[in-house]
């Protein structure tokens, strides 16, 4: 059997990725809870909010609100993605420890998404990273449809490590691989994940998984294959995947770290607090948790 790596970082994206992409908008005191509860249960980072103009993503506009309500705990890094330089300028006052800059693998999903190519993409970022360099913040880069594009289709290796270079050319500090539409299946994201650590070391990939046709998991295992020891996930399942109507977002972090309990590796996450921070939220959102464990541990405390 292949050596799995004996300790995982999971990065919870619900606050942010997951809360960006829900219809409703959640209150700045519900968001803050939602974060406090991620903290009580272990995770030590979590992605808070975005600093994008309020009329694109109107769920994101207390952005400054959010970073002034949350509990600032030690050892627990918060991060904020940012989408240009006024995005950068309002969050710097905040005091992120990190910020999230994203590219496209594929050229149809950057002109969709940012309408603009690429190369123009990692330009508009390059002024980001070494400001925030000189702020002393780390850049974590995310790398879209690095699997499969809704506009294109399949995404090639060669395109995943086109943009990977681009990304370490201008100094991003980490670099997470998504599978953005959930369409990845395991020898495919290995291909693009080799790809990524041709340039980047062990330590600073990370892998971000849609759950849309049901092989999140897989491909988690298929990166643990790799050595691959960081993951985003977002707590109950928040966020919907805008291009796959009626399929599920991200993968549930809890679904991630009982994966991770039954393989033995320590992720330092409380899977019962872990659980009851799902059901929060999605209380507040009115509806149950999208992650499986979630309703099974929920179900099961009912008796």
């Amino acid at each position: 059997m292949t050596t799995l790596p004996a300790r995982v970082t999971l990065v919870d994206v619900g606050p942010r990725d997951g809360l960006q992409n829900e219809k409703d908008t959640v209150a700045t005191a519900d968001k803050a809870r939602l974060v406090s509860l991620l903290q009580d249960a272990g995770l030590k980072e979590i992605e808070v909010t975005s600093f994008v103009s309020p009329k694109w993503v109107p769920q994101m506009a207390d952005n400054t609100a959010v970073m002034a309500a949350i509990e600032r705990r030690p050892g627990v890094r918060h991060s904020v993605l940012v989408p240009n330089m006024k995005g950068l300028e309002g969050a710097l006052p905040t005091r992120p420890d990190e910020i999230v800059v994203f590219a496209a693998a594929s050229e149809a999903f950057s002109q969709k998404n940012i309408n603009c190519s690429i190369a123009e993409s990692i330009e508009r970022f390059a002024p980001v990273v070494a400001a925030a360099h000189e702020a002393g913040i780390k850049v974590r880069g995310a790398l879209s449809c690095a699997v499969g594009c809704p506009y294109q289709g399949e995404v090639s290796a060669d395109e995943v490590e086109r943009v990977v270079k681009l990304m370490k050319d201008i100094g991003v500090d980490h670099l997470g691989v998504a599978d953005t539409i959930g369409v990845g299946t395991p020898r495919k994201v290995q291909a693009a994940m080799e790809r990524a650590l041709k340039h980047y070391p062990l330590v600073e990939v990370s892998g971000h998984f849609h759950d849309t046709y049901g092989q999140a998991l897989t491909n988690i295992y298929a990166c643990l294959e790799l050595g691959i020891h960081t993951f985003d996930a977002s707590v109950a399942g928040l966020g919907g995947c805008p291009y796959a109507k009626g399929a599920t977002g991200n993968v549930a972090t809890e679904d991630v770290v009982f994966l991770l309990n039954g393989l033995g590796i320590e992720t330092g996450i409380d899977l019962d607090k872990l659980v009851d921070a799902g059901a929060f939220i999605s209380g507040v959102l009115g509806r149950p948790p999208v992650s499986r464990v979630g309703k099974a541990i929920l179900a099961k405390r009912k008796g």
